[in-house]
């Protein structure tokens, strides 16, 4: 057991000494902000602007037809699909004379492909200037209308998950961004430090580094402090993340005015409104504020954070084993490594996929069986334990999930270790899945 945690202790300090992981530590939460905050402009500054000239031969859609952010509709005279394009316009629509209410086809005409997104804005906004002209037909104006349809935006939708004792309130996004991220990061961490084990014990043996190290040590013990040793990397950089997150989260309400802090805490004191009025007296920059802690809040952190801390440790645990088996059966080729390594990584893809679909619909069938059966649980457990326990994950489902998870682990390390005994020290061959198949289940080892 000694000889094992002196292992873990180098294979550890040897990683987290390293100003490489220190920086990668520091840096990675900022450029993944950095990403998602550049993707979001992009896709807001992005897109192109249409500027559409409108045919009308029902003369309705003049007044009806609402602009959007970057579609902006005009009905100009004298123009038609031989001259848009050197009137100044993107776009032209015809909109023929409607008989009825059969169905009719109308025909947009453009210099270039217009996107999915733009083309469903546009039939959108068209059907609803439709919807307006049967309801004026109907004896509502214009202006009734509007006033109807802006006064009617007063009711909110609030989830509420069942509990033991009492009923709680729940968030949908923030139960999805919850699951999806959760995953996301499980699956990333698991192709990397499952990958950083397998190269560690390929670079030992190709470099005849392990053949010392077997002399003093037994070559499962080797296997288990590399695993180990390395994970211990993996928890500490989501440990520092966490801590770094909470301490930016703090120092960011120091940024805030102190007025809009005060109006915060109010809305938090009386659960969203200004005393003696509504949640209107207050500004927006503390409304804003108060909606996202409130929504924050509704999840339930500390188990969240737990099962992520486990489900990341038992996913790699479970995995690692694996890779350290594969690496130590590689020579020199890295060929071989890619071929043996695909039966690894299919189950983890297949466990992302279903893992997408059970952040949407997290009670199916097929996300309930893969949320207990160790090869998908880490990330598909994580994606349904987002949307609640006992709710929607019961407990006996998440104590099975997490026994068979440890289960698993303990199966594959010691196959793996069987592998691993003979693989470390053989050089000059390739092996076939039916040679490792055949090491991990002899009996006489």
């Amino acid at each position: 057991m000694n000889k094992i945690f002196i292992i873990i202790q180098r294979e550890y300090l040897s990683r987290v000494m390293n100003k490489r992981f220190l920086l990668t530590t520091i840096l990675t939460p900022i450029i993944m902000v950095g990403f998602f905050a550049g993707a979001t402009f992009l896709s807001i500054s992005g897109k192109d602007e249409h500027k559409i000239a409108v045919v009308d031969n029902n003369g309705f859609f003049k007044g009806n037809l609402q602009d959007a952010k970057d579609i902006h509709f005009e009905f100009p005279e004298n123009v038609d699909t031989s001259n848009y394009i050197k009137k100044g316009y993107t776009d032209i629509i015809i909109i023929p004379k409607f008989e009825g209410t059969e169905k009719t086809d109308y025909i947009i005409r453009s210099k270039k492909r217009i996107g999915l997104g733009t083309e469903d804005k546009i039939s959108d906004r068209i059907n609803a200037a439709i919807e307006d002209k049967l309801l004026q037909d109907a004896g509502i104006n214009r202006g009734s209308l509007d006033s109807i349809r802006s006064k009617s935006k007063f009711a909110e939708l609030k989830s509420l998950e069942e509990g033991t004792d009492a009923a709680t309130e729940s968030n949908a996004a923030l139960s999805y961004g919850i699951g999806f991220g959760s995953g996301m990061l499980i699956y990333i961490t698991m192709f990397i430090y499952g990958a950083m084990v397998m190269r560690g014990v390929m670079e030992e043996k190709t470099n005849r580094i392990a053949e010392v190290m077997i002399s003093s040590v037994k070559p499962f013990q080797l296997m288990m402090g590399k695993i180990v040793g390395i994970g211990g990397v993996g928890l500490t950089q989501f440990l520092l993340w966490i801590i770094l997150i909470l301490g930016l989260s703090t120092a960011a309400q120091f940024l805030i005015p102190q007025d809009v802090m005060q109006q915060v805490s109010t809305l938090q004191q009386y659960n969203g409104q200004m005393p003696g009025g509504s949640m209107v007296q207050a500004g927006d920059a503390a409304q804003k504020i108060y909606k996202f802690q409130h929504t924050m809040s509704t999840a339930n952190w500390p188990v969240i954070i737990g099962c992520f801390l486990f489900y990341f440790l038992g996913g790699y645990l479970f995995y690692s084993s694996l890779f350290a088996a594969v690496g130590s059966v590689v020579n020199e080729d890295p060929q071989d490594a890619q071929s043996l390594m695909l039966p690894i990584t299919m189950p983890i893809i297949f466990s992302f996929i279903i893992m997408t679909n059970a952040v949407q619909d997290p009670s199916t069938s097929i996300a309930t069986w893969a949320s207990i059966i160790p090869f998908s649980s880490p990330m598909v457990m994580m994606a349904r334990i987002a949307y609640g326990i006992p709710g929607t994950v019961p407990y006996w489902q998440l104590a099975a999930s997490m026994l068979s998870l440890i289960g698993g682990f303990i199966l594959t390390t010691w196959l793996s270790g069987k592998i691993y005994r003979t693989g470390i020290l053989m050089y000059g061959k390739k092996v076939s899945w039916k040679e490792l198949s055949k090491w991990a289940f002899r009996k006489n080892q």
